[in-house]
């Protein structure tokens, strides 16, 4: 993979990352506003856009490996703590958010309802945490 394009998958990530936090809280808008439509069109490009995530993360991961965060003093715990959240809801994602778009699909609505409340928060949680990741790591406190 050519070095430019590996430098750039970062922020890609974190485009990534934001674009599905918007569709999520937009969908959300649009059901509560019974626009059925509107929230599978938004939640759909949510689900692929995370997909795209997740292949350009594992991307970056496998051929740069992890970043070590240079960041010192009181910052730092406050990263770690927000990195681990992170990490470990986003590996509940793929999941609960299958699991989601299954019931819908199926019309299961009273189930889809039950896990869309349990996930979307999740979801949404996930996506805001990883554009503050990458900012803390790649834009305030970046490797030397």
């Amino acid at each position: 993979m050519s070095p430019a394009l590996l430098s750039a998958l970062p922020t890609v990530n974190a485009v990534l990352n934001g674009t599905s936090a918007i569709l999520l809280l937009t969908g959300f808008l649009f059901i509560r506003q019974r626009r059925v439509m509107a929230h599978k069109i938004c939640m759909l490009s949510a689900f692929v856009t995370s997909i795209i995530f997740l292949i350009s993360y594992l991307t970056l991961r496998y051929f740069s490996g992890f970043t070590s965060f240079p960041g010192q003093g009181w910052i730092r715990p406050v990263y770690f703590t927000i990195l681990i959240s992170h990490t470990i809801l986003a590996a509940t994602i793929p999941p609960l958010a299958v699991t989601v778009l299954y019931r819908a699909f199926r019309e299961q609505f009273t189930k889809h309802r039950w896990i869309a409340r349990l996930t979307l928060p999740v979801w949404f949680y996930v996506s805001v945490t990883g554009v503050i990741v990458y900012l803390m790591l790649y834009r305030l406190y970046p490797s030397p």
